[in-house]
């Protein structure tokens, strides 16, 4: 668990490895106030919950995913993660084969 200021205001960051089809994944879960920001980060791209911005790091040819969950208002943990359904993927992604209607894992092991 890492603790970052910033102008006096604490951040919680936990960290907790994903096993994926070719490699390991570290998933991540920032508590944001009331929400959290969580994602996991494979060998070649990410996929993550609705905050993280696809369109803009297809920009930068990094292939990312959005996932929505299955059930409650959000994803929260890196569980909820991956098991949601991906709802957005930018092109960089979709070229590794991932498609909207997956689940958050199987994009996840395309991307190990």
């Amino acid at each position: 668990m890492a603790f970052i200021t910033r102008e006096c205001q604490i951040l919680i960051m936990h960290e907790e490895p994903v096993l994926l089809r070719n490699s390991e994944g570290k998933g991540f879960v920032i508590a944001l106030g009331s929400v959290n920001l969580v994602g996991v980060v494979a060998a070649r791209g990410m996929v993550g919950c609705g905050a993280i911005d696809v369109a803009a790091l297809d920009r930068f040819g990094y292939p990312a995913a959005r996932v929505r969950p299955c059930a409650g208002p959000s994803i929260s943990t890196v569980a909820d993660l991956l098991g949601g359904t991906v709802k957005d993927v930018n092109r960089a992604a979709q070229e590794l084969g991932i498609s909207t209607g997956m689940s958050g894992k199987e994009a996840l092991d395309l991307l190990s």
